[in-house]
């Protein structure tokens, strides 16, 4: 029996509050980078000691692959609900140990190595959290208000990316610099622990889907279940699908939103202070255009998004970023991030939703997680090393070159696919 719409708003509220918490842990590695990467990488040069920790930084995606196979599975044998619960447990943890770690002047390189402990939890926790979360919203969500609610993935994505930044602001403006840099960029990764913990037993008490309960009826000998194998010889075309069309959205997403706040001091030169102000005032945006545009895949499809977020990206990223090159006026700065945001929101606010809408249900969880974790891993991950990269070597360039050339790819998968708000493997309303 499909639950009632007081259940499904319940679940989804609940669901979401515990995917921004998720993210704002994730998110506020990204945000306070400027404050500890001289903590735990000794260096005079600040792009070098940028890179290092953005190094880390792809570090923790190499997890994410696992941590989608591992919970993906989990998730579909024993719950989404049970999935969520997992990946928040070990977020917390690796926040705590963020938060509590010396510096590289006190334990020496037992600083960044705890750091890529941290890093590493983190990432598996975050690949499980995707899986779970875009196929538990989805499932909850209910077949004429789908794309509206599984939107609230990213919203709640981009709430924990600008909660990172809020407190940034806040730290900013309460705190004098000297203290900042010394010991106040631990107070966010200790805030994230103990909500972490607040998240876990709101989770706890969470529905659980009719998909799996359905699944979890049917299931017996001979029936198939969630697995590494059966993903890849049962469902290829629909694993192949979910890497290439998250590989220009998911860089796109990195290059225009994290990767964005470096680029303004970096390269713009704009402070730090600014570039996180800008920074915050267009997630907020985007935070906000997330529904709206989910709403919209619900009256005209999935595809019409799509579409339009890799034309648009192929045709202005590159104008974007070399207009951003000789900004200089913040007002005008983040017009034009903003306009690459309303880009990048045709992919962000459908595509949890086109993703669990491609497989069927004993085996979406890990469907959704594992391609998408593996494509994550390789572009998002690594757009901030690679953006450097191209900057150290003195093509920064490139790297607008490259995030077109990725976004023209998924352009493609976009364009020959079906529709999946007509095609949908979700059978239950």
């Amino acid at each position: 029996m499909a639950p009632d719409q007081k259940t499904r708003l319940k679940a989804i509220i609940g669901g979401s509050t515990g995917n921004l918490v998720e993210w704002f842990d994730w998110y506020v590695y990204s945000a306070f980078t400027l404050y500890f990467a001289p903590h735990f990488f000794p260096s005079t040069d600040r792009t070098a000691q940028l890179l290092s920790a953005a190094a880390i930084f792809a570090v923790g995606f190499l997890m994410r692959p696992i941590g989608a196979w591992i919970m993906g599975v989990y998730s579909d044998r024993h719950g989404r609900k049970a999935g969520l619960t997992v990946a928040v447990t070990l977020m917390c943890a690796g926040s705590l140990i963020i938060a509590c770690t010396p510096g590289y002047d006190t334990i020496g390189v037992f600083a960044p190595i705890m750091l890529v402990i941290a890093r590493l939890m983190q990432g598996l926790s975050v690949g499980g959290e995707y899986g779970a979360s875009a196929t538990y919203l989805t499932e909850m969500a209910g077949k004429d208000r789908r794309g509206f609610f599984s939107s609230f993935q990213y919203v709640t994505l981009i709430s924990g990316q600008l909660l990172a930044i809020c407190v940034l602001l806040v730290l900013q403006s309460t705190m004098s610099e000297a203290a900042l840099d010394s010991w106040g960029w631990r107070i966010p990764f200790a805030i994230g622990a103990v909500l972490a913990v607040v998240v876990f037993y709101i989770r706890r008490g969470l529905a659980e889907t009719q998909s799996f309960e359905n699944a979890k009826s049917e299931a017996g000998d001979g029936k198939p279940k969630s697995g590494f194998i059966q993903l890849v010889t049962k469902h290829p075309r629909e694993t192949m699908t979910v890497m290439l069309l998250t590989a220009g959205g998911t860089l796109a997403f990195y290059a225009y939103s994290i990767y964005m706040q470096k680029f303004l001091v970096n390269t713009s030169g704009f402070s730090r202070e600014v570039a996180s102000q800008i920074n915050a005032a267009t997630l907020f945006v985007f935070m906000l255009l997330q529904p709206v545009a989910g709403g919209l895949s619900d009256r005209v499809g999935r595809k019409p998004l799509m579409i339009a977020f890799g034309i648009a990206g192929v045709l202005f990223t590159y104008p974007i970023f070399t207009a951003l090159e000789t900004a200089t006026n913040p007002i005008y700065a983040g017009l034009l991030v903003m306009a690459a945001l309303v880009i990048v929101t045709g992919y962000t606010s459908i595509n949890a939703v086109v993703k669990a809408e491609l497989f069927p249900a004993h085996i979406r969880a890990l469907g959704v997680a594992l391609p998408y974790a593996l494509a994550n891993t390789l572009f998002g991950g690594t757009a901030e090393v690679v953006a450097l990269k191209f900057k150290d070597a003195g093509f920064e360039r490139g790297f607008y070159w490259y995030v077109t050339a990725m976004i023209a790819v998924s352009l493609v998968v976009y364009l020959m696919m079906k529709d999946t708000r007509t095609n949908s493997q979700i059978v239950e309303d």
